[in-house]
């Protein structure tokens, strides 16, 4: 098999994407609870609350990846993991700049959702940059932080 094939089947693996997936969602009901809170209440412009809201979620995330849906992919010991945490933190700034410009983008539009007579097109636009930047998370974090193709 190429490096390429290699590289295709381990990012192709449905376990390990299942648990990302997993994983993701639960850093959704961290991310957007905070990131919502913040737009809401006026502390932060939308797209500087979603870089709050994602801040959180990754370290969780990192956290719940590490010990399970890469179980075994890292270098044992407490060095390594932290030296994975920031590479976790460094790899997902792309896809959390993802989210910045995909919740910057949808604000910029002249839409408005009205619940409760209160505005809430900020905070919609939230979950869809969580899904846009998903699959850049997976990949890049499967690459480069866990190195996944490299253990065949």
């Amino acid at each position: 098999m190429s490096i390429l094939e290699d590289t295709l089947d381990e990012l192709a693996t449905g376990a390990r994407f299942g648990r990302f997936l997993s994983v993701g969602a639960l850093g959704a009901m961290i991310d957007l609870p905070i990131s919502s809170a913040l737009t809401l209440t006026a502390l932060l412009e939308p797209q500087w609350a979603k870089v709050v809201g994602t801040e959180c979620a990754i370290i969780v995330m990192f956290l719940i990846n590490d010990a399970w849906t890469f179980d075994g992919q890292g270098a044992p010991g407490r060095a390594a993991k932290i030296r994975r945490l920031i590479r976790s933190n460094v790899v997902r700034s792309g896809g959390l700049a993802v989210q910045f410009l995909v919740v910057w983008s949808l604000t910029g539009l002249d839409v408005e959702v009205l619940v409760a007579g209160t505005d809430v097109w900020a905070v919609v636009t939230m979950p869809i940059a969580i899904g846009v930047s998903f699959v850049v998370n997976y990949v890049t974090e499967s690459l480069f932080t866990w190195r996944v193709a490299a253990t065949r």
